[in-house]
């Protein structure tokens, strides 16, 4: 297969302003996640609109494209640097994937299985979740997802879900294996397409997760499930958990 990777990255942000340029041990935090994914694509490129991102992603090798500063999801910025990479580089890719851009403790090894969502060629577009651990506190907080018995999302919710009834709170993870999203979605070009176009949906808007738009339009997305925890980098103190957790592996 062909596989094209996709980064998006934005300057803005609301918690954490300029977060792709911010420093994490002597290198952006863009260039991190670029060269891990690297390590499992050929075809790897950063999507932005700003020019600073641009030229710091030039100055480490990287591939870059200038996108619409006019773009509300990730989605739809992977898209467009999609079509101009696709019009420059002549491949014909079989799968895009949006990599977060905000994760530098990304695994090559989680590329590798959300691409085996595509071993059934059914697949339109595919996420990865982590098992929340029995040590952990699954009330505080993230994103869950419920799957049919065929690995098909059936939905993701800021809510804890599902709801274990009768059982008293403290004891919901014995009862059940509850699992978190990771932000990563893979999709063919043709499905990349399809969910961009799609108009907003109610659930998508009630939950702020564009995933469910195309939930709710019918669709199914394909899930792997990794054992590997990342940290999105959203907040100063994320930031200096992923500085040290480098510093330690180094």
């Amino acid at each position: 297969m062909n596989i094209l990777g996709i980064l998006p990255a934005r300057y803005g942000s609301t918690r954490l302003e300029g977060k792709p340029l911010l420093d994490i041990c002597g290198k952006p935090m863009i260039q991190r996640v670029y060269e891990q994914a690297k390590k499992a694509l050929t075809d790897v490129l950063v999507a932005t609109d700003d020019k600073r991102i641009e030229k710091a992603v030039k100055a480490f090798g990287g591939n870059v494209v200038m996108t619409s500063d006019k773009h509300n999801t990730g989605t739809n910025r992977c898209l467009e640097a999609y079509e101009i990479f696709k019009s420059t580089s002549g491949v014909d890719y079989d799968v895009v994937i949006n990599i977060q851009g905000d994760e530098p403790l990304l695994e090559p090894e989680q590329i590798k299985q959300i691409l085996s969502c595509f071993d059934d060629k059914s697949t339109q577009m595919a996420t990865l979740v982590i098992p929340v651990k029995a040590s952990e506190n699954v009330f505080e907080g993230g994103v869950f997802v419920v799957m049919d018995k065929n690995n098909n999302a059936m939905y993701f919710s800021r809510s804890v879900i599902p709801f274990v009834r009768d059982i008293d709170k403290n004891n919901w993870q014995q009862q059940h294996t509850f699992y978190k999203h990771v932000g990563m979605y893979a999709f063919t070009p043709a499905a990349l397409e399809e969910f961009a176009n799609l108009s907003q949906t109610s659930l998508e808007i009630a939950e702020s997760l564009e995933q469910n738009r195309w939930l709710e339009n019918g669709n199914k997305i394909k899930v792997a499930t990794t054992e590997f925890e990342t940290i999105a980098v959203d907040t100063l103190d994320d930031l200096n958990k992923v500085r040290n957790i480098i510093t330690k592996k180094s």
